[in-house]
């Protein structure tokens, strides 16, 4: 137990390579179906460089010069938060080496500090990352819960800029869900639809829209579709296109999100989510055993924010 007492601080680059950047990096930004960027200056600040649509010129000798290119810039604000959990001994006992317990590889007899610091790590880290996927999402200032600062679906709803099809009549099924994701690709805006041959566009649904369609593709009567209903799908895709479960139905509602489901057709570059452990003084992950109180601490302060970078290639549909 003593090991377990032992205080440890993550700073600066150790914060974020040990801490922050496994939470939402390779097969878990994936997943997220959206941009993360870690440290970047503060103000975080977006420039989005095109140049004109057509640049040839006739050619004559010598420079003819011609406009800059079209520059489009977004700042994401940024909110500092924390995190902080205190467990009672007995409790941060038990959960720690559950997680060791767990792994095959591990050697009860000889358990070393280095084990049992990462399963600690994991454990809050876990928790982090989850309530930050959640915030991403559904935060809402105005919310009694998860309200440190706006989410994506906020912003989205917001947003004059984003293209809103409404479907006043259609329910969420197996019988109409192909209809739902054809009318979102064909009523998007010609910018959304030009960027597909860059393969990062991306159904943001929640999960009855997800389930539909899975539905949908189970009753399709194909060999595939039967080895899919019995062995499950890894991920789903409409016309190549990505259904991504945002994975916030069980916190609904929020008070300007309310109860209701959404999809969203965007590029996965276009909805960015910001992280800075660097420039935010006392930035620190930090895990200590408090003995007054007889009490294992954890705390993480850092700033956070999340930006959708061009509404104009965002679709919106909402299902009360």
């Amino acid at each position: 137990m003593g090991l377990i007492e032992n205080p440890k601080t993550y700073k600066g680059r150790e914060l974020e390579t040990i801490f922050f950047r496994p939470m939402f990096s390779a097969e878990n930004a994936e997943q997220l179906g959206i941009r993360v960027l870690y440290n970047m200056p503060v103000p975080t600040t977006i420039q989005l460089w095109s140049p004109h649509n057509d640049i040839l010129q006739e050619y004559t000798p010598g420079w003819n010069g011609g406009s800059s290119a079209n520059r489009f810039q977004k700042q994401i604000e940024l909110t500092k938060v924390k995190a902080e959990v205190g467990f009672s001994a007995s409790e941060y006992f038990n959960q720690v080496y559950e997680l060791i317990t767990g792994r095959a590889d591990v050697n009860l007899d000889d358990l070393t500090g280095s084990e049992l610091e990462q399963a600690e790590t994991e454990m809050f880290r876990a928790a982090i990352a989850e309530s930050l996927r959640v915030s991403m999402w559904i935060g809402d200032v105005e919310s009694d819960i998860y309200n440190k600062f706006d989410g994506l679906l906020v912003k989205i709803l917001t947003d004059d800029d984003v293209v809103h099809i409404d479907f006043p009549s259609v329910e969420i099924s197996p019988e109409s869900i192909l209809t739902i994701l054809n009318r979102m690709w064909t009523e998007s805006s010609p910018e959304l639809k030009a960027l597909k041959s860059e393969g990062n566009l991306v159904f943001l649904v929640t999960s009855n829209v997800y389930d539909a369609y899975e539905q949908y593709l189970d009753s399709c009567g194909a060999d595939a579709a039967y080895n899919d209903l019995s062995t499950g799908r890894r991920e789903l895709s409409f016309h190549g296109i990505k259904l991504i479960d945002m994975g916030i139905s069980q916190y609904l509602p929020a008070e300007r999100i309310g109860n209701s489901d959404y999809c969203i057709l965007t590029d996965r570059r276009n909805l960015v989510m910001a992280v800075n452990t660097a420039d935010y003084p006392g930035s620190e992950v930090r895990m200590w055993y408090n003995p007054d109180e007889m009490e294992n601490r954890q705390r993480a302060t850092f700033m956070v924010g999340c930006e959708i970078i061009d509404g104009n290639i965002v679709s919106l549909a909402s299902f009360a």
